[in-house]
């Protein structure tokens, strides 16, 4: 055990990341479970056009914009606690509006506050972990986030299929309308969610505020009394002179402008792109329209559902692979391997679709990309979005980086239909494999490594590493 872990109550620490990350379990439950439920609900809602599909699949991820937007300025005025807490009341009103919903204009209107939701906690759960973590162990606890929404994805996978009655091959819509599936079977596959949603509501009552919050809001007492409860006073007093270090004397309000600055922007640029190509490699496609993918594959109702549970199983798997890797292997080797692996994978599956070599070979190739995945760009990410800000901006510009995020899940999420029929399968991945190789050339030149020191120590190399490169185009200038 190193000097540092000897100065810290790890259990302690390991039960408010794990509550914390119970939003990421309802992230990835609330963003999948549609997938699923998509031949029933649309057979109740009668929805048979390509954009009236993308609006209902997508609805939630305008929700996620919206709580994006609000989760910077929440996080920075009232702290990374109550906002988890409103996500996790609005987690809770989401599965109950669309169990409940009678017509499709309130489906999509709890579809998207379950968005929000989501928004607040795609932000706020990896941004609480990171600051209550040890700097050796962050990037593990923070890939705890990704690992939980993982579970929640796999959970949704899993409530899908035994809820689910058996389909004939020959059903058509109107059967699927009447039969148990079309009637109540989707309602109950979006209602289990308010299992989790209440047990993370209540949970959050007894987790404490961000130390490096509370400290940036000038309650130094507070921070140093909760970093107390993570470590020793040793550990306390060390960890807060750092805080005190990086936030200086300077107790004015956050403004939108010190993003763009000249020591934020080139850090915050790094977060967007990156935040947009995980999005953009094309992974979350598979997960919300696997019915498309693997019916264009040659797989019916039936198979779908034990197919999309078996993408979630690979998922899981290669998420807990990655937990150790995160911190041993680094952030950008991690990702490197991600888009390179990803590039080759959407050219095999891009071939496979244009000779006509559908079913099994389709399906190892598409669990192949996503374990690729979930070993590298999934649990990466969101741990560099949750350490490279600056402590005194981080709130507003993980929101920022979020909201990149979502707003590119969007796109990705309501022009899938749209591509497919304009490119077909074939082309779409293509498309998507164009994309990851060109997210490889911006890791390889412009993602530091950031794995090992502390998110004060970071701030600080970012920092002159930022001055490095302007000092150079001032010079010319002059």
């Amino acid at each position: 055990m190193n000097n540092t872990q000897q100065h810290l109550n790890m259990g302690y620490v390991w039960m408010i990341c794990l509550v914390a990350a119970c939003g990421g379990l309802l992230f990835g439950y609330d963003w999948v479970v549609i997938g699923g439920a998509k031949p029933f609900y649309e057979a109740y809602f009668n929805i048979t056009d390509p954009a009236m599909s993308g609006w209902a699949m997508s609805s939630a991820l305008a929700g996620c914009v919206l709580g994006a937007l609000i989760a910077g300025w929440s996080a920075d005025k009232f702290g990374r606690r109550l906002p988890l807490i409103l996500a996790a009341i609005l987690f809770s009103a989401s599965a109950w509006g669309t169990a409940v919903a009678t017509n499709f204009d309130w489906f999509v209107f709890y579809r998207i506050v379950g968005g929000v939701g989501i928004g607040l906690a795609s932000a706020l759960s990896p941004m609480y972990i990171a600051e209550v973590s040890p700097a050796e162990k962050r990037g593990k606890f923070v890939a705890v986030n990704q690992l939980t929404i993982v579970i929640g994805v796999l959970a949704a996978q899993l409530v899908n299929l035994m809820i689910a009655e058996p389909v004939a091959s020959s059903a058509t819509m109107n059967d699927i309308l009447q039969s148990w599936n079309g009637q109540m079977g989707w309602r109950w596959m979006f209602g289990a969610e308010l299992v989790p949603a209440l047990a993370f509501l209540i949970l959050m009552f007894f987790v404490p505020e961000s130390p490096r919050w509370l400290a940036k809001a000038g309650r130094m007492e507070k921070a140093e009394q909760t970093l107390r409860r993570i470590g020793t006073a040793h550990y306390a007093s060390a960890t807060l002179s750092e805080i005190r270090q990086t936030l200086g004397n300077d107790t004015r309000k956050v403004a939108i402008g010190e993003l763009f600055s000249a020591r934020v922007r080139p850090v915050l640029l790094i977060g967007i792109v990156l935040a947009v190509f995980q999005q953009w490699c094309g992974i979350n496609v598979i997960f919300n329209y696997a019915q498309e993918i693997f019916a264009s594959a040659g797989f019916d109702i039936n198979s779908t559902l034990k197919s999309i549970v078996a993408t979630g199983l690979i998922n899981l798997i290669f998420t807990i692979v990655a937990l150790p890797l995160v911190d041993k292997l680094g952030r950008r080797k991690l990702m490197l391997l991600g888009a390179s692996g990803l590039t080759i994978i959407y050219v095999l599956i891009a071939l496979a679709y244009g000779m006509g070599i559908l079913g099994l070979p389709v399906l190892i190739l598409v669990l192949a990309a996503i374990a690729i995945y979930a070993l590298t760009l999934a649990p990466v990410t969101w741990v560099l979005l949750a350490e490279i800000f600056p402590n005194r901006v981080r709130g507003l510009a993980m929101s920022l980086g979020t909201l990149a995020l979502w707003i590119a899940c969007f796109l990705l999420t309501y022009t899938f239909p749209l591509l497919n029929a304009g490119l077909g399968a074939s082309g779409s991945f293509l498309l998507y494999g164009v994309i990851c190789a060109l997210g490889f050339l911006f890791v390889l030149r412009k993602v530091p490594e950031t794995k090992g020191v502390t998110l004060e120590v970071l701030e600080q190399r970012l920092a002159s590493a930022n001055r490095g490169a302007t000092q150079p185009a001032e010079r010319a200038a002059s």
